[in-house]
């Protein structure tokens, strides 16, 4: 779409308010680095949640690792430049630990030494066996196998996603099976295929997506294969004082008791407005499930999960009917990476509702897994989405790259060997205060909530509208303005990126920030230039009354 000479036109912006945010915001940067150009404005970007930090020691081990593992290629074809073999299995956690004992002090020594020693002294792993998997999956030179997740990297993070999702919970996680994906999104992708493959949604069946949610969940039910009916619980309604709190009335969820509805998503904590379910919410859901929807299929997205404090997914508090989508991408620093996770309990509803299906639906699955085992009744419903992830047929070659497997230990590893969460800890306060910055500055309230995680913040422009300056001003800018224009405005006008919060269900005419990818003082900059676009309203409204 060609940009018009007027961008802040409302006819242009009623068409642009038909996309997807992250549709829109190729148009916003544009028009905001146009606008830095021109002006002293300095272009901010505030729109995607790609973090401005990374997790180093982690990285740095896992390229010390990669040192030594190349080391031990060597050890054959040592005659051919530029030509080495593989990894030997016997006797190589000594040449490990050899090597470690040469190398100088450093983040990633000590990194590598305390996640060697985690596995063999709490999960009593055989020492040459976990280090030729560490060695061999960072050169690469094998097929991911098993195909679902390698064998040591599937302890470390499920042990790394009790303590994280499951608020330390006991057992390490050893009841969960999970599933290496290529970040978050893929996992998303291939839960969506599956769940259809298998017969537990069919298209047109009626599901409930938890709004505000990231957009893609928005957007895949409306595809035609989906085509999904979709029921919106909602935490966008203000309370009696005017104020969002986005949390979940029990009206809003009580639309799950319906039997009809055969699936549920979530992000949890939200994106946006980063608000984690409460212990009211979460009780909610049981009662729910027990009593009237016990089929239901919960979908839960925890990417956001280590950002809260005493956080407890889903995936815990109802294991048999959840499936948890984690990634790896924010807290570390490692979108690029593409690392995550599908997590399912080894006793859950998916395989027994499977089991039940009608006898031709039973021989259709039959046929489209029968090349992968002669009992395809015994097929988990895990290990079928590795398959479909693969279009069945190339199953032996599912799965990420080894190098990123190794990559998701080291980082699961690095937290559970964090006795103080000095880095939860860090990433928390820098979080907080890069929110405080962006209120303070905006003039706006935030109320004190302990379920806010602050890794975005949506702002309700019309609320502060009302707040401030009354209801005959806030009507007048809703019929005056298109709703998308505060976004575009701050983009041509101020040169800052947000996404407009209508593109994650949520109101009409707020915004979403990201807290995660700009400094502090870049929060009071566009703190401020929110403000000053709310007033630059109210002006107008004032003239026009003249």
């Amino acid at each position: 779409m060609n940009t018009p000479k007027n961008p802040l036109s409302r006819a242009y912006e009623e068409k642009l308010s038909r996309m997807s945010p992250f549709e829109i915001k190729n148009e916003l940067i544009r028009l905001a680095q146009k606008d830095a150009r021109e002006s002293s404005a300095t272009y901010l970007n505030a729109g995607r949640g790609n973090p401005n930090w990374t997790s180093s020691d982690a990285r740095e081990a896992f390229f010390m690792l990669g040192n030594f593992a190349v080391a031990e290629c060597k050890r054959d074809y040592s005659d051919t430049p530029g030509i080495a073999g593989c990894p030997e299995h016997d006797g190589i956690a000594k040449r490990f630990l050899d090597y470690l004992e040469s190398q100088p002090d450093s983040d990633g020594k000590d990194q590598l030494k305390r996640g060697y020693d985690y596995c063999v002294e709490t999960f009593g792993a055989d020492p040459d066996e976990l280090v030729w998997e560490w060695t061999d999956g960072i050169i690469g030179d094998h097929y991911p196998t098993p195909p679902r997740i390698l064998k040591y990297t599937e302890e470390i993070v499920r042990a790394y996603l009790a303590q994280e999702m499951g608020n330390r919970a006991d057992g390490l996680g050893k009841e969960y099976d999970l599933f290496a994906v290529e970040g978050g999104t893929a996992g998303m992708c291939y839960v969506f295929d599956s769940l259809q493959a298998n017969h537990l949604v069919k298209k047109g069946d009626k599901i409930a997506l938890m709004a505000p949610l990231f957009t893609p969940y928005i957007e895949i039910p409306k595809l035609d294969r989906f085509d999904f009916d979709v029921v919106t619980i909602s935490a966008n309604p203000v309370d009696e004082d005017g104020y969002h709190d986005w949390t979940y009335p029990d009206s809003e969820l009580d639309k799950l008791r319906d039997p009809s509805v055969k699936l549920v998503c979530l992000i949890n904590p939200s994106n946006p407005p980063s608000y984690r379910l409460s212990d009211d919410n979460l009780e909610r859901f049981i009662d729910i499930v027990k009593k009237d929807n016990p089929n239901l299929i919960v979908v839960t997205d925890d990417v956001y999960g280590t950002f809260a404090t005493n956080f407890k997914s889903l995936m815990y508090v109802l294991p048999y009917n959840t499936l948890c989508v984690y990634s790896f991408s924010k807290y570390f620093g490692a979108t690029g990476w593409r690392l995550g996770v599908v997590a399912a309990a080894q006793k859950n509803i998916f395989d027994k509702l499977i089991s039940q299906l009608p006898e031709d639906e039973k021989q259709d699955l039959a046929r489209r897994y029968g090349s992968l085992t002669l009992d395809v009744s015994k097929l988990k419903f895990i290990d079928r989405m590795v398959a479909d992830s693969r279009d069945v047929a190339l199953n032996h070659t599912a799965g990420p790259s080894t190098p990123q497997q190794i990559m998701m230990s080291l980082f699961a590893l690095k937290c559970l060997n964090d006795t103080y969460d000095v880095y939860k800890k860090k990433m928390h306060a820098m979080i907080n205060d890069r929110l405080a910055a962006l209120w303070e500055n905006t003039g706006f309230k935030m109320i004190a909530d302990p379920l806010r995680v602050g890794y975005y913040s949506e702002i309700d422009i019309m609320v502060w509208a009302r707040k401030f300056y009354g209801d005959e001003f806030a009507e007048w800018l809703s019929k005056k303005h298109n709703a998308l224009d505060v976004t575009m405005r701050l983009a041509a006008e101020k040169g800052i990126v947000v996404l407009n919060g209508s593109g994650f269900d949520g109101p009409d005419w707020s915004i979403r920030t990201s807290e995660a990818n700009l400094n502090r003082e870049d929060y009071v900059t566009i703190g401020k230039s929110i403000r000053e676009v709310l007033d630059e309203y109210h002006q107008n409204f004032l003239e026009s009354k003249k």
